[in-house]
């Protein structure tokens, strides 16, 4: 029994450091020594014969060989940490659906699915919250949400991911701006403007990267909130985005919101959950999700927005 508890202990401490990129922040999760994290993970490297991590000042990242190590070894490990906490949290866990939101695009069809949802299953209890993108996978594996609504995710073992609907890019400009009186604009419209991202927003990185490669404006990621990065553009420091349902919905005091046209002017929302989550809940969300992406016309936001509210 010794040894499979130091396994689980070594095991314990690889995926912490995995999450938070930090031995020390991982000792402090794990409100242990960080020596202790370092000699628990190069046991189990040892035991391995494999290196996991490559270390440097700023931290630990998974090396090749450790990335597909724990993409195969994980959703078993929580599955059986979740069978040995007790397994089901009885009745009432499963007559409750918590949905992660990590995307501030998409939120109208996502609101759209709730509701519907709620009107054809008021038994079911629906819980959302937003969740950063690096602890997406963790959360659904650990089966703390059952699902997640993002569009900057690779599917990853064990899950499933599938897209359910698209949405039309805004981007918000200056009311002073020169392209504040047209109509839409394109991105390259925008080449010699910055395109600010919250540093704690979920943007679909290859998207970023297109719009950057094909003539559209630099990208700069800000270490600030969506709020901060509204008060910049407010300020004339650049631009930002947003989706079609956020757009219609929220007016900006000195500001517009202009549709993008052409190339990559439209994000698509993905769905990933747990294929072995058991929950008959999440099965009917994702039917009436997908009977909502049948009924709508593909690459167009098809959900009306509410009565725009202003800041």
């Amino acid at each position: 029994m010794g040894q499979v508890d130091n396994t689980l202990r070594r095991l314990d401490h690889v995926f912490a450091a995995v999450d938070h990129g930090s031995l020390r922040q991982a000792a402090r999760v794990l409100r242990v020594r960080e020596s202790c994290v370092s000699r628990n993970i190069v046991a189990l490297e040892q035991l391995l014969d494999m290196q996991l991590f490559d270390r440097d000042v700023h931290g630990v990242r998974l090396t090749e060989a450790g990335r597909a190590w724990v993409d195969l070894v994980r959703a078993h490990y929580e599955g059986l940490q979740h069978a040995l906490a007790g397994g089901s949290r009885g009745q009432q866990d499963v007559k409750t659906l918590r949905i992660g939101l990590c995307a501030q695009m998409g939120r109208t069809f996502v609101t759209r699915l709730i509701d519907r949802f709620g009107r054809l299953h008021p038994d079911v209890c629906v819980e959302i919250e937003d969740v950063p993108l690096e602890q997406c996978l963790a959360a659904i594996r650990r089966r703390r949400l059952d699902i997640v609504f993002t569009h900057g995710l690779e599917n990853a073992a064990l899950c499933r991911s599938e897209i359910f609907a698209h949405e039309r890019l805004f981007v918000l400009l200056p009311c002073y701006h020169p392209l504040a009186e047209k109509p839409a604009v394109r991105w390259a419209d925008l080449a010699d403007t910055c395109l600010l991202v919250s540093g704690e927003s979920s943007r679909d990185p290859q998207l970023l990267e297109h719009i950057a490669a094909n003539g559209g404006p630099a990208i700069q990621i800000c270490r600030a909130s969506e709020a901060t990065v509204i008060l910049k553009v407010q300020l004339g420091q650049g631009v930002t985005l947003a989706g079609e349902g956020f757009a219609r919905t929220v007016a900006i005091d000195a500001t517009v919101w202009k549709p993008i046209r052409g190339q990559s002017s439209i994000s698509w929302i993905k769905a990933v959950w747990l294929e072995s989550n058991p929950k008959r809940a999440l099965l009917r969300l994702v039917g009436t999700a997908r009977n909502m992406a049948t009924a709508a016309r593909p690459g167009t936001c098809q959900w009306r927005s509410s009565p725009r509210r202003d800041f």
